[in-house]
């Protein structure tokens, strides 16, 4: 078809497509945003630290340069070499995996996208390195082929170089195309730019995406499949100048990360909660806490049954309550246990061995468990452990909620000890504390409730407080998909044959 006169995508009719095949571009297509430089900046940043970012970052103006005013296939080329020149293989396809799609699925274009889903066959003809946006294409929007630019590899590390046919631009996206699909024309093609005329003209029907910032992203509920689980460091998409603020930010939010950790490893649990404030970490106190436990009494201490954020939920918990309570957590890293204000205890994951130290902490004074049992950062709960249900009728559920602006506060694929100090590494975040009503003595164990009925119930209560959705999920589901592991780690400190979960 005539390459010089495409209609706009809002033309394309998605009715009646389920038996055609559709090609689109990535960048400025399926995606809102016409650069990629982000994308390239999160792999920089999670798989080869700061210093690999700040290359990327200086190596950006020339990269722009090239890629507007000599040839876009330049430019691209000097964003890959920036970003993966040395950088294991490995690291790229687990941050591809665990990181990318959470970014990606943000942003994709609404109008690009009625097309593409309503396709039978779709595939994705892109510059951008294959290895970089395959797991998202084929296992969120269940893209059946992915052509993208190919990466050198050297003893399982990249050489920044990219293979031939180079660069995936213009007549290369077109040979791509007619390599792949032989002489069957594809229905329909859809493209933004110039450099995709080519390939889109060997298409039956093609269509331009124009440039339109205001074009809303598609909503969680029309994808194929919500990101539950996702890794990363990073809170915000990773534009220059958003680059460039974090790389500034970083030494300041390490001396103020030092500060805070400090602040609450050191000082008494009453006053922690205003030297918090002092150093720009907000704590929000909602609900009636209950008091705490008179061992002369011979009282059972309360259950604390807490969603689960972040491996300072006990922490903040405690700051909330104005006293230590005691927490017993699947795992925590070692300097996370160094710089505790609080007691920790390892559960074993023998069920008869947990509840036994469960009782007996219990005994002693208040104690916070969270039965998901690791950690999730979208809307969602994973599903409960039911076991302490059966180990005490004193049950008061809390929903722990936390806004972070610039870091996350967890890891499934890094050093879960800095965690902690990615989370204070924030200008300003917050815990939200919400303490919920004591589960009425009908509704607990003793009363005849099963365990997992008790556990359901106190995870619907906290999901409807927080407007969270309920999940089956597990830690395994969890770690499977960020860490290509069932997410358990061996601790050298215990006996061989134990496993404590991450």
């Amino acid at each position: 078809m005539d390459i010089t006169n495409f209609p706009t995508v809002e033309n394309c009719s998605s009715l009646g497509r389920e038996k055609d095949t559709v090609v689109a571009d990535l960048d400025g297509t399926l995606l809102r945003g016409r650069s990629s430089f982000p994308y390239f900046a999160l792999i920089a940043f999670e798989a080869g630290g700061i210093l690999r970012l700040l290359f990327l970052l200086l190596c950006s103006p020339l990269a722009g340069i090239l890629y507007y005013f000599v040839s876009e296939s330049a430019g691209i080329q000097v964003l890959i070499f920036s970003t993966f020149v040395g950088m294991r293989v490995s690291d790229i396809e687990s941050v591809a995996r665990a990181v990318l799609p959470k970014f990606y699925s943000t942003d994709l274009h609404s109008i690009s996208y009625r097309v593409f889903s309503a396709c039978g066959k779709r595939c994705v003809l892109t510059a951008n390195p294959r290895i970089m946006v395959e797991s998202f294409l084929k296992g969120f929007l269940d893209t059946d082929l992915v052509l993208g630019t190919e990466i050198g590899t050297y003893k399982g590390r990249a050489t920044g170089l990219v293979l031939k046919p180079g660069v995936l631009v213009g007549k290369n996206k077109a040979n791509a195309l007619r390599e792949a699909f032989g002489e069957v024309q594809p229905e329909i093609g859809l493209g933004d730019r110039h450099t995709d005329f080519p390939f889109m003209a060997l298409c039956k029907e093609g269509y331009i995406v124009p440039p339109k910032p205001e074009v809303e992203a598609v909503t969680k509920d029309k994808l194929p499949k919500p990101v539950i689980f996702h890794d990363g460091r990073l809170v915000p998409k990773p534009t220059p100048l958003i680059a460039l603020i974090t790389i500034i930010w970083i030494p300041i939010g390490i001396i103020l990360s030092i500060l805070r950790v400090a602040a609450g490893a050191l000082l008494p649990m009453p006053i922690v909660y205003y030297a918090f404030l002092a150093l720009g970490v907000r704590v929000t106190i909602k609900g009636n806490p209950p008091p705490p436990v008179k061992k002369s009494d011979g009282q059972s201490g309360v259950l604390f049954i807490c969603s689960h954020r972040t491996l300072l939920d006990p922490i903040f918990l405690s700051t909330a309550l104005g006293r230590p309570i005691a927490a017993v957590t699947y795992s925590v890293s070692r300097l996370s246990e160094l710089i505790s204000p609080i007691k920790t205890v390892r559960l074993s994951r023998d069920r008869t061995t947990d509840a036994s130290m469960i009782k007996k902490m219990l005994q002693e004074g208040d104690l916070a468990i969270c039965p998901e049992g690791t950690t999730c950062r979208e809307p969602f709960l994973l599903r409960f452990s039911a076991m302490f249900a059966e180990l005490t009728d004193e049950l008061v559920p809390v929903a722990m909620e936390n806004r972070m602006s610039m870091f996350h506060g967890t890891t499934a694929r890094g050093w879960k000890g800095m965690d902690t100090f990615y989370f204070f590494m924030n200008p300003s975040p917050e815990y939200i504390v919400t303490f919920l009503h004591k589960l009425p003595k009908e509704l607990t164990c003793s009363s005849g409730k099963p365990s997992h009925e008790v556990a359901n119930y106190i995870q619907r209560v906290i999901a409807a407080t927080l407007s969270y959705e309920c999940t089956t999920f597990t830690r395994k589901d969890k770690y499977t998909a960020l860490a290509g592991n069932d997410g358990t780690v061996i601790d050298k400190s215990v006996k061989a044959n134990k496993v404590i979960g991450c």
